[in-house]
């Protein structure tokens, strides 16, 4: 099927690429379809695309690539809603805030999309952690330099 898109035109997309968010994501309640692409060849950045709106893309990569000590856990309900069986399974996402310079870019730790990759059942988890924040440095070495 075509899917037009915010960052790559017209694309083709296969119905079992599709994540399935049963409650929409916060802020977008009504968005439960979407597709992750490939920002770049080689890239480690990610779009999550809504197959509704063409001008939603969110950036997204994969949390622990920058931030290796980041760990959460989840509740019983989020397990069942997105039937997840296995550790394995389980796929992070978080939503970048991209900024220019994008050195200068945050990570929301405090939501990570988690996904079951075994059926493309997703939710945007919200963590009450102190620890982790909605708009966490991705280069924090580069900060105000």
């Amino acid at each position: 099927m075509g899917t037009t898109t915010k960052y790559h035109g017209v694309i083709e997309t296969d119905e079992k690429d599709i994540l399935q968010f049963q409650n929409g994501i916060p802020g977008f309640l009504e968005e439960k379809s979407f597709v992750l692409l490939p920002l770049d060849t080689d890239s480690p950045f990610w779009i999550l695309q809504s197959m509704a709106t063409p001008e939603l893309g969110f950036v997204v990569v994969n949390p622990f690539q920058y931030f290796t000590t980041y760990e959460f856990d989840l509740s019983e309900g989020d397990k069942q809603l997105l039937n997840l069986t296995s550790e394995k399974d389980v796929v992070v996402w978080m939503i970048l805030n991209v900024k220019d310079p994008f050195e200068d870019s945050t990570a929301n730790l405090q939501a990570p999309i988690v996904l079951n990759a075994k059926n493309n059942q997703a939710k945007q988890i919200i963590l009450n952690t102190p620890q982790y924040k909605t708009k966490q440095h991705l280069f924090p070495e580069k900060v105000g330099k």
